[in-house]
Formats: structure tokens, C-alpha cells, sequence
């Protein structure tokens, strides 16, 4: 890999590994970040940004470095939320906290844009301004969002956006990337039915849902599968079924069916959800039940702009990296989808490693080797857009 003017790469690589254990060591899920965000803006302060927006729709920062000179404004963004999942590693730096650990290496990701800000101390912008921006609740597909429609935004929104994600199963730092569709369009859909509860004895005098729960769920199976309907991939998985509670005298008059739809373009995901709507009201008239269709988790496709994998395809260049093309988009969700609906941008990889642990497992560590790739990648992302300069040194 390339260096960076002015930098010591190994000892800001150990300083940015330091932050990420520390992070792993006291991970905090969606929407309870400030400790993690305390932890973020300790090390940026030490690289003096030109602001620090703290608070942005919960608990997202954003650092600013601005050259005061005409020019693009250029995003650079990372998660940094948790998962409610129980850690298996023993090591030094093992979550603090059962039940709650870092298991899609959002600490890695947040440790890599920290580290920006030491580079960038050093290589200011000839022009626009680089912004980092440190985002909450990625993982329940609210942060993005709600940085989005927060005013604080309305200052630094950008012109252009980029983001990473470590991915097992590929080469260490190989660099992922494909134009448009990246990441797969998702949403939760709650399915709450209603009817008549009665004894068991007289389960004519009641109106359970029972009768309709298999023709429901068979029905939901079957709408990803046409082939005229939609224009790509799409899905439809069954994640939970429920009815009445244990109670052998009742027949039982409710229940609730959730399900994850999911397709690679946000124009089927439109679709996809009119379908299951009409197929759910026409089984409750049919069985005279009531039903309550709501949504959780909702994260639109992330669509890579050309013009921003273009960049990426040369910054990986210029750090001498692996590019890695994917042919189809993964079907993982990312929230941000949310900035890609909005400004032109692009999310690529950087392989975790071939045999690595998946990400959401219990024994998953973000690898330590891939921080110095990532900053790499970054930074002659900024430099492309900013023209980094070196004129501190």
C-alpha cells in the first residue's frame, strides 16, 4: 500500500486499534451510543476539527474540516451501534456488557473514520470541505434516516457520500464494489389479525385466526415467485408466527405474523409490499377477521452512483489494493440506502477474510489488519475530490 504525507502509518494504525478495543470492550446498541460517540469525539479532538456537530438525530457526530474555499462538500461515513448478541471470544478486549457486543464490526468502521481525522490534520483540503460523519442505530435502519431530516444537517449535507463494511468470505483487504444496486431493499412486516375469541369446547361460537394462518402464509411464499410482477430479485422469509397463548379451554381470537421482504431494487420493494397488503386484506374478508398491517426496520436498496465507484476503483488503484467486482447485489441491508436515495454516493467492501466468522456470530472480531486499508481507501477518496494537501509538513 501507498503512504500518506506526513502520516506515521503504523502508529496511527496502533492508536486507531486502540479506539476499536476500546469501543469493542464497551459496545452500546441502536440508539444508545453516547458513551460510544464520548469515546469517538476524545481521539477527533486531538486533531482539532473545525466543528464537531454533536447530537445529530440521537446520538451521530459529525467532524468538520473545512478548507474555507470554494468546492464540494464530501462525506465520509461510519456506523458505530452494536448487536444484542452475546459474545464467545475470550480476550482482553471482550465486551464488558452480556448480551451486547460488536458483531458487524461497526467499532472497526467507526476506528477507521477516526483515524481520517489525524490525516487529514496533516492534509488539509485545498478546497470544499470533509466531512466524518459518526452514525447512530444503522442496524434497526433508523440513523441514516433521522440524520437525514435532522436541521443540524441541513449545513453539511453533502455532494457526495461514500462508506465501507468489512465482509467475511472475501480475501482480506480486497476492495468490493458494484455500480448501482450494492445492498438489498428490506423491511419488517407485522401482520396482526383479530377476531373472536370462545371456549375450545364451542370453537364455532368464536372466530380464530387459525383457519387463515397457513392460506396467509402459504400465499406470502408464493408472491416473490412471479415472474411478470417484478423487474428482479425478490424474497419474502417468515420470521414469526403466534397465536392466542397456552390455554387448552380457548379457542384463541388473535395472532400476529411478521415477515422480512426483501429485493434488490427499492421499485420492487414498492411492489413486493401492495402485494402482501392485497393479499392480506382479501384473506380477512374471506375469514371476516380484522387485520393490522404495520412495518419495522424498513432500509431502502443502496444504489452505488457510477461516478462514485469510478473514485473508489481509483483510490484503490492509488493504494496499490485488490479490486473485487460483484456481479449481483448482496442481499443485506444497509441504512445507507437512506443517503443514496438522497445524494450521489457508494458503499464498498473490504474483505474481512475468506475463512473469517460471519458477521451477526457470536465469535466474530473485526480484523485489525484491514484498519490501514480502509484509511487508505479514504483517503485517496478525499484526495481525489478534495486535493489533499501536505502544506503543514
Amino acid at each position: 500500500m501507498s503512504q500518506i504525507p506526513g502520516i506515521k502509518i503504523s502508529e496511527l494504525i496502533a492508536e486507531a486499534i486502540k479506539l476499536r478495543k476500546t469501543l469493542h470492550r464497551y459496545p452500546e446498541v441502536s440508539g444508545q451510543e453516547r458513551q460510544t460517540a464520548g469515546w469517538i469525539k476524545a481521539f477527533l479532538e486531538k486533531y482539532r476539527p473545525d466543528q464537531v456537530i454533536e447530537g445529530i438525530g440521537g446520538h451521530s457526530m459529525a467532524a468538520i474540516f473545512d478548507s474555507q474555499k470554494e468546492g464540494p462538500t464530501l462525506m465520509l461515513r461510519a456506523d458505530m451501534d452494536a448487536l444484542p448478541i452475546l459474545e464467545v471470544n475470550d480476550f482482553p478486549h471482550k465486551s464488558q456488557y452480556d448480551g451486547v457486543s460488536h458483531k458487524c464490526g461497526h467499532d472497526g468502521h467507526s476506528a477507521i473514520l477516526a483515524a481520517i481525522s489525524a490525516v487529514v490534520a496533516k492534509n488539509r483540503p485545498s478546497k470544499g470541505r470533509l466531512v466524518l460523519l459518526f452514525q447512530a442505530e444503522e442496524e434497526t435502519g433508523q440513523g441514516a434516516e433521522k440524520v437525514i431530516k435532522d436541521p443540524k444537517f441541513q449545513d453539511i449535507k453533502p455532494d457526495f457520500i461514500f462508506s465501507l463494511h468489512n465482509l467475511p468470505g472475501f480475501k482480506k483487504h480486497t476492495v468490493i464494489i458494484k455500480e448501482k444496486a450494492f445492498a438489498s431493499a428490506s423491511k419488517g412486516v407485522i401482520i396482526k389479525l383479530q377476531g373472536r375469541s370462545s371456549h375450545a369446547a364451542h370453537p364455532e361460537k368464536g372466530n380464530s385466526p387459525g383457519p387463515m394462518l397457513p392460506e396467509l402464509i402459504d400465499g406470502l411464499l408464493k408472491i416473490p415467485k412471479s415472474k411478470t410482477d417484478f423487474q428482479d430479485f425478490t424474497l419474502i422469509t417468515v420470521i414469526h408466527v403466534h397465536m392466542g397463548e397456552v390455554a387448552f379451554g380457548t379457542n384463541p381470537g388473535d395472532g400476529v405474523v411478521m415477515a422480512t421482504l426483501r429485493s434488490y431494487r427499492n421499485i420492487d420493494m414498492q411492489t413486493l409490499t401492495e402485494k402482501v397488503e392485497q393479499h392480506v386484506r382479501t384473506l380477512a374478508a374471506k375469514y371476516k377477521i380484522d387485520a393490522d398491517i404495520s412495518y419495522a426496520e424498513v432500509f431502502p436498496a443502496t444504489h452505488n452512483n457510477t461516478w462514485c465507484c469510478e473514485v473508489i476503483e481509483q483510490a484503490a488503484t492509488a493504494g496499490n489494493l485488490t479490486l473485487y467486482p460483484i456481479n449481483l447485489p448482496f442481499r443485506w441491508s444497509e441504512d445507507f440506502g437512506h443517503f443514496t436515495l438522497n445524494y450521489p454516493g457508494a458503499l464498498f467492501g473490504i474483505g474481512a477474510g475468506r475463512n473469517y466468522p460471519s458477521l451477526h456470530q457470536g465469535d466474530y472480531d473485526f480484523p485489525d489488519e484491514i484498519i490501514k486499508t480502509g484509511v487508505m481507501m479514504f483517503y485517496h477518496i478525499a484526495d481525489q475530490i478534495l486535493n489533499l494537501s501536505n502544506k503543514d509538513v
